[in-house]
């Protein structure tokens, strides 16, 4: 039996400080009763937490950019599904241009993405709306669902489905009851790394959004350019807690490494 060196060891858990270090901060700092960001060594207070149900644009943020970001994530997986099984099933012309057409928005900017999309929103009537920012969101995570779909279909055992097609089945039964089911831990966790980079999304969003349409993050962003206050730090505080909320749910019915690794 192998043992994990010392030395290695140590190298693990100081890279987990350094990196759950600032989040630990942020918590801290919420907690404080001061008009300023400060640590809260003077006793806690849940001043900045009541501040948030006195402040409804940030609520009306939030729940737009939850709304946002999974009609984003279910479109960009609408649109990769089956774009995914074709490039890894099938050879045909022009496979690796679509594949790097679709994956393109990895390597492109977003502020470039942002003032492009602007534009092209601008000209077809579409900039600020709504609609307009859905689309612009389901462009830059879409490559996050194809490349999970893509590599859980890449493992699937066609012979499977050609089981299926020998015994009658549609391809439409295959798709639904054979296909789908053994490629959905890939198609599920590319949904949940689109929806989390679609909420996240602050760049290309200031772009595209208006004065109507603002996400969370486009809020907190011009929150913070006008004052600083400990408001910021209990709204990421709600956000972490929330996350962790929502990767143990996953974890404890699904498993996070079927759904973050796609394993079929």
């Amino acid at each position: 039996m192998n043992r994990t060196p010392p030395a290695l060891l140590v190298f693990h858990w100081l890279f987990a400080i350094f990196m759950l270090a600032p989040l630990a901060m942020v918590v801290l700092v919420s907690f404080t009763d001061k008009g300023y960001i400060a640590m809260p060594f003077d006793g806690a207070s849940w001043r900045w937490y009541r501040a948030i149900l006195d402040a409804p644009d940030f609520i009306d943020a939030f729940w737009r950019s939850l709304g946002l970001a999974a009609a984003s994530a279910t479109m960009a997986t609408v649109v990769s599904v089956p774009a995914g099984m074709a490039i890894a099933w099938h050879r045909f012309p022009g496979r690796e241009a679509m594949l790097g057409l679709l994956l393109s928005p990895l390597m492109v900017p977003h502020v470039v993405l942002g003032i492009a999309l602007l534009r092209f929103l601008t000209q077809i009537g579409a900039s600020g709306t709504l609609w307009g920012l859905t689309a612009a969101h389901t462009v830059i995570v879409l490559p996050y669902v194809l490349r999970l779909v893509v590599a859980a279909a890449t493992g699937f055992d066609r012979s499977v489905a050609q089981a299926a097609q020998s015994l009658g089945a549609s391809a439409w039964t295959v798709f639904r009851r054979v296909e789908l089911p053994l490629i959905v831990p890939g198609v599920a966790g590319g949904w949940m790394i689109a929806f989390i980079n679609s909420f996240d999304e602050l760049t290309m969003s200031i772009f595209v959004a208006s004065a109507s349409t603002q996400t969370l993050p486009v809020k907190m962003y011009n929150h913070i350019a006008n004052t600083i206050d400990p408001l910021l730090a209990s709204v990421s505080t709600v956000l972490i807690v929330l996350t962790l909320v929502l990767m143990l749910v996953l974890d404890r019915f699904y498993g996070l490494d079927r759904v973050l690794g796609g394993k079929s």
